[in-house]
């Protein structure tokens, strides 16, 4: 089966691969667009494990509104446009922000928090072991883990996967790289709560997400 110019970028389109490595897929596949698709997706996940360093500047922006009081908006980034097509990248997308809304996370990873919120932590953390008569090397151990439990809280990458608590993120996220074969990344997310930042009582709408999550 012979192709041209169209069969490249045909292909190109539905792959987001490069045009060289779509002529490359079509040559070993006589042509074929279904078996070139398949051969650049084969090939994808071969080379998984070198593409962790590799620029992820696709992918989606996702947003999720829970009862018109909660709203988020995530991106999670991919190598290729094709990837950012792929519906189980997609649900993991949209189980990012579901995440980020239930769970109210304040940084992508522990990296994303500024060194004066930790040394603050650790402070108040150190002071609170002091306070418990704790001996000093025992009071460094207590700190170390109390502040583990600390990214938890405030990292999303840390927390406990809301809909599958033996996995974190984290390890969500490893997941849908070796599935997929391309880098992926949790680039950035905000999250708006109505009243937020505003001294009045209100209900818990976070644990209301998490609840129905969990249902």
């Amino acid at each position: 089966m012979s192709f041209g110019a169209a069969e490249v970028k045909e292909l190109r389109e539905k792959t987001g691969a490069g045009m060289l490595d779509c002529r490359n897929a079509l040559v070993e596949t006589n042509g074929d667009i279904d078996a070139a698709l398949d051969f650049l997706r084969e090939k994808g996940l071969a080379n998984a494990a070198k593409k962790s360093s590799r620029v992820a500047a696709e992918g989606l922006v996702e947003s999720y509104i829970h009862g018109g009081r909660i709203g988020v908006l995530v991106e999670v980034n991919s190598e290729t446009d094709f990837v950012a097509k792929n519906e189980d990248f997609q649900q993991f997308v949209k189980d990012v922000a579901m995440q980020i809304a239930a769970v109210n996370p304040k940084y992508v990873s522990r990296e994303d928090v500024p060194e004066e919120v930790i040394e603050r932590e650790k402070e108040v953390l150190t002071q609170q072991a002091i306070n418990e008569g704790k001996p000093e090397h025992i009071a460094e151990q207590i700190v170390k883990g109390r502040m583990n439990k600390f990214y938890e809280e405030i990292c999303l990458l840390d927390q406990d996967f809301i809909k599958d608590s033996d996995v974190t993120i984290q390890e969500l996220l490893n997941d849908k790289i070796s599935k997929i074969g391309e880098n992926l990344v949790i680039r950035r997310f905000v999250r708006f709560e109505v009243g937020e930042g505003i001294e009045v009582e209100e209900e818990d709408f976070a644990e209301e997400v998490a609840k129905q999550m969990k249902g």
